[in-house]
């Protein structure tokens, strides 16, 4: 089982605090999305929980049977981040992707005319369809996922987050969702952690009632409940 601790007091980016009085932990098969408003520290906390930054006050530690520093993780990042001169199944094959799953989930999201294509003859959209691919595909122990709708038009959006929960139910692993969307964490999370402003603390931590996502009267009430006290 695998497992994040989060004790954040300080982190601080050239001499200025960026993060801080922010604690939670992720457990296994749970989704947890962390909301808050743009520059607030979150992908500085995605960049710390993927062990990319390890300069902080405090504890930021994997933890379960076998772990590593840092287990194998599925990541999708603010920018696609693919290797422009490889193509897009080259891309999911150089991630260690497996095969068969990398073509399935170029299908699922509508890429599979583009798997012999240059990843740098892509779209934004494409890309970023591309990059949430490659996050899935491999046997990651867990998931980090910084706005991973991003750029993508609404039809898009839909079909990638109906992708991304079906993969959770199949698999599912510790998963990390950086959004500023309140109704996309009710949507896939478990819990909603809501950041201040930067430095960002923890505002509150609130669990995402069962039944959600098949009953809109109640995501709606839920959101609305979330924005009154993000305020």
């Amino acid at each position: 089982m695998t497992r994040l601790i989060v004790d954040i007091r300080e982190k601080r980016l050239a001499g200025r605090p960026v993060l801080g009085g922010l604690a939670f932990s992720l457990d296994e098969g749970e989704v947890t999305a962390v909301v808050g408003p743009s520059g607030c520290g979150k992908s500085t906390l995605l960049r710390l929980v993927a062990g990319l930054d390890r300069e902080v006050t405090g504890t930021v530690r994997w933890s379960g049977e076998g772990a590593r520093p840092v287990p194998n993780l599925g990541v999708v990042f603010q920018q696609p981040r693919l290797l422009p001169w490889r193509t897009v199944r080259q891309n999911l094959a150089l991630a260690g992707a497996d095969p068969a799953e990398g073509e399935r989930l170029l299908e699922r999201l509508g890429l599979a005319a583009q798997a012999d294509v240059w990843a740098s003859q892509l779209s934004l959209g494409m890309a970023r369809r591309l990059a949430l691919a490659r996050a899935l595909a491999v046997d990651a122990q867990a998931l980090l996922l910084d706005e991973p709708f991003a750029s993508l038009d609404e039809g898009n959006q839909r079909l990638a987050r109906a992708v991304l929960a079906e993969q959770l139910l199949r698999r599912p692993v510790p998963t990390l969702l950086i959004t500023h969307d309140l109704a996309e964490a009710v949507a896939l999370a478990h819990r909603v952690l809501v950041l201040s402003p930067g430095p960002a603390r923890l505002l509150f931590d609130q669990a995402v009632p069962p039944g959600v996502r098949t009953d809109p009267a109640l995501a709606a009430a839920t959101v609305a409940a979330l924005r009154d006290l993000a305020r």
